[in-house]
């Protein structure tokens, strides 16, 4: 539990790289602030690639996923990670009783003030059930901790799910992180494996292109969009 900081932050995602993408320069903004950071990661993000996922060669990924996601959380700053192992892009296999209750248990431990989250409409199912998950287990009941619910963007699923077969993403929260951009895809190069080149969404080009374009439609250079799913403010 957070001694020092300003607020306790969660993040909580499908798989590791979806942090950075996610809302990295965020993270990098609240750490320099002075915040606890914590990434909760839920699925392994390899295992899907492979027929048998207990091939050697699937768990050396595994691996080597999980020495980029520590690599990247500290050119964030990010103080605290739990890297889940739930099979990759199967959540759909598992009750998601069992997703909830991890959520709920690092809730209790942590006492986040903020979660961000995936956004509902994903092309990715595993990012869907976990912001179902996240959702169940932030039941605004008296006494829970969160106090603000951040949905993001992630390229190469949030805009490839066509508007008319899920709930688009229209952002209404947007964090200036014209500061912290460099910090984001210095982050993601940790992840170099899993970008693509351009003109894919999930190159570095792309990812920066959308924090530009979301930074000028709200007046600054850079920018992360966000959907406000709730906000209390106790004082």
């Amino acid at each position: 539990m957070a001694t020092s900081g300003k607020y306790r932050i969660a993040v909580i995602v499908a798989h590791a790289d979806d942090e950075v993408l996610g809302c990295g320069g965020t993270l990098k903004r609240h750490t320099l602030a002075g915040d606890e950071v914590w990434t909760i990661v839920m699925a392994d993000g390899e295992t899907s690639r492979y027929a048998d996922p207990s091939v050697a060669d699937a768990k050396a990924r595994i691996v080597r996923r999980q020495e980029a996601a520590k690599q990247a959380s500290d050119i964030l700053g990010v103080q605290h990670m739990h890297l889940h192992a739930f099979p990759d892009n199967r959540l759909d296999t598992k009750p998601l009783l069992d997703i909830v209750k991890a959520v709920e248990r690092h809730i209790h431990e942590i006492q986040p003030h903020i979660i961000y989250t995936h956004h509902a409409g994903d092309v990715n199912v595993d990012h869907r059930l976990v912001h179902e998950a996240v959702i169940t287990a932030c039941r605004p009941g008296p006494g829970h901790p969160v106090e603000d619910l951040l949905f993001f963007e992630t390229l190469s699923s949030t805009e490839w799910q066509p508007a008319h077969s899920a709930q688009p993403f229209l952002p209404n929260w947007f964090v200036d992180i014209s500061s912290t951009l460099e910090h984001k895809l210095a982050a993601l190069k940790h992840y170099d494996e899993e970008m693509r080149p351009w003109p894919h969404p999930r190159s570095y080009e792309g990812v920066e292109h959308l924090a530009r374009w979301r930074g000028i439609t709200v007046g600054c250079a850079a920018a992360e969009a966000f959907i406000l799913g709730r906000r209390l403010r106790r004082n």
